[in-house]
């Protein structure tokens, strides 16, 4: 059994971690514990829940209103990993400079980033997300509909990314991507990047944003574009999306098509 005396001991350095990591304890807290919980109360997913929420407060065909609306939710309510306001500028930035015909999704999750990347697009561009969690998909589809946006604008795929990438072209009629956005799961970063390049979808001087490369990171992805020589590579440093004490970046990548 501890001593009273060495249990003492050890409070200041238990005190100093919890200081140090409450930001982080808190996100175990708000983004796993809670969502658990009600997810078992409620019989419902986090993701459902956040859509009857947009169907209560947000103004139907308003995309900047659905995205408030989703900011206010994952603030106040319940966390949800979209891009975020703060990170979400920074895509908005890139689609404004560079007004992308053909904008490739790797992650629509609950529909967040898709709803930022359309409400960007310039006149007769069009939108590609895969998704590769069907109940997710089938809340975005739902989101997507309810921002204003129809199927010529955005058609999402449901499937894993790894099986839909290679059928782009034959199946979708995407020939190429003039920018691309990941935020499915860190570790496929770099396996489907390379998918994209072996089946040229890249077009040449295509941009790839990349979210949560410092958080929860994803150090390969950031080690072959910045070693591989077919890319001019920078980081954007952020916060996690909603939790400002918690660092992040999004990657920003231009092809240069070079080997």
């Amino acid at each position: 059994m501890v001593s009273p005396a060495i249990a003492l001991a050890f409070l200041p350095f238990i005190v100093t971690l919890l200081i140090r990591y409450r930001h982080y304890l808190m996100l175990l807290y708000r983004a796993v514990l809670v969502p658990w919980l009600r997810d078992r109360l409620t019989g419902t997913s986090r993701e459902q829940r956040a859509f009857q929420y947009l169907l209560t407060h947000a103004i139907p065909g308003d995309p900047h209103h659905i995205l408030q609306t989703f900011d206010h939710w994952c603030y106040h309510c319940e966390h949800l990993s979209c891009v975020g306001p703060d990170k979400g500028r920074i895509v908005e930035r890139v689609l404004s400079e560079q007004a992308p015909l053909r904008v490739l999704e790797l992650g629509t999750y609950c529909g967040y980033g898709t709803v930022l990347l359309a409400q960007g697009l310039p006149p007769g561009a069009r939108l590609y997300t895969i998704e590769g969690d069907p109940q997710h998909a089938a809340v975005a589809e739902k989101v997507i509909r309810l921002a204003g946006f129809s199927e010529q604008t955005v058609e999402l795929i449901v499937g894993p990314s790894e099986e839909v990438i290679p059928r782009l072209r034959e199946k979708h009629g995407l020939m190429n991507a003039n920018l691309v956005f990941m935020d499915h799961w860190k570790r496929c970063y770099l396996r489907d990047l390379q998918l994209l390049e072996s089946h040229q979808l890249l077009a040449e001087g295509a941009t790839i944003l990349a979210d949560n490369v410092l958080f929860p990171g994803a150090p390969h992805f950031l080690q072959y574009a910045k070693t591989c020589g077919k890319y001019h590579c920078k980081v954007h440093r952020a916060r996690l999306e909603y939790f400002r004490g918690i660092p992040d970046g999004i990657a920003e990548l231009r092809y240069t098509g070079t080997h």
